[in-house]
């Protein structure tokens, strides 16, 4: 009985392994002859880790996914070349060798920038590699990118480096403002000095004694609003 999804492939005492492929379903065999060995034919996942280096020497974790299932058509050549156990001696054989491929073609910063582009290009090889040993891989996807720890406090270290420098450039353009309206401040009081100046020497003192006037009816205006003031006229006795 061949369960849905498997395929069989037989195997004969006196003519060996056969090229037919059982398919789902109950079949005959000669007893003690023939022996059935059972395939699953339907996608299964495996993740493969693998450590490997950048083109700018970085360590480089990655963690590959993959969707696979064996060609049909080619089970029996599949079970006699590399047994039932093919996908724990095919798999991470050929993701480590096309992984380490793909990535020595990248430095650490494009593996970030450009994820897409490496998954795809991993893909693409390993699918092609994969192919030559009657294997179809449904889906490959990197599930995990981390580098070494060195490199991880390097980025660190340069991002807090680049917000410092932005912060001393803060302060000197905030420096070079306080020092431009300073500059202006005072030639609006130079210039309004000169014109006070040359107010004086052509109307004499009235500009002074208008300002005195002006300051002591703020004054007495303020005062009148105290409570604790009280005018008493002068010359009289206020008792």
């Amino acid at each position: 009985v061949v369960d849905a999804g498997h395929r069989a492939v037989i195997f004969d005492r006196f003519r060996g392994v056969q090229d037919v492929v059982v398919g789902e379903g109950t079949h005959f065999l000669i007893p003690w002859v023939q022996k059935p060995i059972i395939f699953d034919c339907r996608s299964r996942p495996r993740n493969i880790p693998v450590i490997t280096g950048s083109k700018d020497l970085q360590n480089v974790n990655i963690t590959l996914r993959i969707l696979f299932r064996p060609v049909t058509a080619q089970l029996p050549r599949i079970f006699t070349s590399i047994g039932e156990d093919y996908d724990e001696r095919v798999l991470p054989s050929i993701t480590t060798e096309i992984l380490k491929s793909v990535v020595a073609r990248f430095d650490a910063g494009e593996l970030i920038t450009q994820r897409e582009l490496v998954s795809r290009q991993v893909s693409e090889d390993l699918t092609e590699r994969a192919a030559t040993f009657g294997l179809i891989l449904d889906d490959v996807s990197l599930t995990h990118l981390t580098f070494g720890k060195e490199f991880t406090e390097a980025v660190e270290m340069k991002q807090v480096a680049q917000q410092e420098a932005e912060r001393a450039r803060f302060i000197v353009e905030k420096a070079e403002q306080q020092k431009k309206a300073a500059v202006i401040s005072a030639e609006g009081d130079s210039k309004a000095a000169e014109l006070i100046a040359n107010s004086l020497a052509t109307a004499g003192d009235g500009l002074i004694e208008l300002r005195k006037l002006e300051a002591a009816e703020d004054i007495a205006y303020q005062l009148s609003r105290s409570r604790n003031i009280t005018y008493l006229p002068s010359g009289q006795s206020v008792l």
